[in-house]
């Protein structure tokens, strides 16, 4: 929908809003397992309100987060979410798409299966939620299926055109 509202509406147009649909996409504080967050550009955002509810909860279990996006100035919640992954403790990976940082160690280009997985390896018991483009969560989910993660573990949500 953030290209729509960007260039499909115009100033006075009317819209209508209703509250959140889904149920599936929510980690709950009383889950112990430890929790691996996927995300890819925008698709961050439902991961961010995980954080926030992990920290505000109290909750121990380790946190994993796998942040695909472009460039550095794509970072949604930039400041915010070196913050919340410093506070909850989280293990932070970011794979930049184009281009990243002036003094990047890691990877450029996009996810594949084997980085997903060799990021992924050593949570088996661990709860997945992955956001983004329905190709990303697609490829995201089938890799951790494929590397025996059971698929009732992972939680996606997707959005793309229609």
């Amino acid at each position: 929908v953030s290209p729509y509202l960007v260039r499909g509406i115009s100033v006075g147009d009317q819209l209508e809003v209703i509250g959140p649909l889904g149920g599936w996409f929510v980690w709950r504080p009383e889950q112990t397992e430890p929790i691996r967050l996927i995300g890819g550009g925008s698709g961050i955002a439902p991961l961010v309100s995980i954080l926030r509810t992990h920290i505000r909860s109290g909750n121990t279990a380790p946190v994993k987060l796998l942040y695909s996006v472009r460039t550095p100035e794509y970072v949604y919640f930039a400041d915010e979410l070196d913050a919340l992954t410093a506070e909850a403790g989280a293990e932070v990976t970011i794979q930049y798409t184009r281009h990243a940082p002036e003094g990047w160690h890691g990877t450029i280009g996009r996810l594949d299966a084997r980085r997903v997985t060799d990021w992924a390896q050593g949570d088996q018991n661990a709860s997945t939620y992955i956001c983004g483009p329905t190709r990303f969560v697609e490829l995201a989910s089938d890799a951790l299926v494929a590397a025996g993660v059971d698929p009732t573990s992972i939680r996606t949500e997707r959005f793309g055109g229609a």
